[in-house]
């Protein structure tokens, strides 16, 4: 399977029907890759062109509003819909209906809500730079001020104030750009969408030890955002969870580090099986 294709889902309590753009490559078993906000497939393009297409159809998404999917017009973008639009695009191209989910910071809450509203589409699950738990108030006041921030100032605004925080130290400057591009070509109607469902979503901790799935916690050593003793902790609490520390990585660790990040995966799968 190669290129990209799109998967249309109906609308839900969660949201309004949209169309999902699935970038494709590789073979085997398939793989769904969750971008972060507000970012899109991109984030996971030199992941893609490694050795992890021998082992795996790798379908990267864009979740619905950004990159190629388009803006469906929702107020916010529920983690519960993001988890459904993956499950419609589980259904539509996985011979067996399963999927191994990797979901980074947003795509990680996606992927946590994937796993307790579709179980049965599972295979596996990698917590990539990402939390459980909901905003804590102070990151609520902190989502309605980027909101603010988006509305009067635009993409270019969030771009600005979000990238000293989501690279390490020293990071690959063609990196940075290229997090910096994808930010600020995001719609701020995505981005307001996404910040809502960001602020709004549901403390999923009690989930944890609950998940029968095999699950990978990776994360940056440098990460600031979801540092690496809150990845140990949720690693914890998820029976037999592996936990991988990427060195020097930031929040981006598989755009920082990806062949690091790519047989951190290749040896979770291969394990999972």
């Amino acid at each position: 399977m190669s290129g990209a294709r799109f998967v249309d889902v109906p609308a839900s309590p969660h949201g309004r029907a949209a169309r999902i753009a699935v970038h494709a490559t590789g073979a085997g078993p398939l793989a769904v890759l969750l971008h972060g906000y507000p970012l899109d497939h991109r984030m996971w393009e030199a992941v893609r062109r490694g050795e992890l297409a021998q082992r795996r159809t790798l379908a990267a998404l864009d979740l619905r509003g950004h990159g190629s999917s388009p803006f469906a017009g929702d107020d916010a973008h529920a983690m519960e819909r993001f988890a459904d639009d993956v499950a419609a695009v589980v259904a539509t191209l996985a011979p067996d209906g399963r999927a191994d989910v990797v979901g980074l910071s947003m795509g990680g809450y996606a992927a946590l809500a994937f796993a307790e509203r579709h179980p049965q589409r599972l295979r596996s699950l990698a917590l990539v730079d990402t939390r459980a738990a909901a905003d804590a108030p102070a990151a609520r006041a902190a989502r309605d001020a980027a909101i603010a921030v988006a509305t009067a100032q635009g993409a270019a605004a969030i771009a600005d104030a979000m990238l000293p925080k989501l690279l390490a130290p020293g990071a690959d400057p063609t990196v940075a750009a290229a997090l910096r591009a994808m930010i600020a070509g995001t719609p701020v109607a995505t981005i307001v969408a996404d910040l809502r469902g960001l602020r709004d979503r549901a403390d999923r901790t009690a989930l944890l030890p609950t998940l029968q799935a095999p699950t990978l916690v990776v994360v940056g050593e440098h990460d600031a955002i979801t540092p690496p003793a809150e990845a140990a902790a949720m690693a914890a609490a998820i029976p037999g969870a592996r936990l991988v520390v990427a060195p020097g990585a930031g929040h981006m660790t598989p755009m920082e580090q990806p062949t690091a990040f790519a047989a951190a995966l290749a040896a979770f799968w291969d394990t999972a099986g």
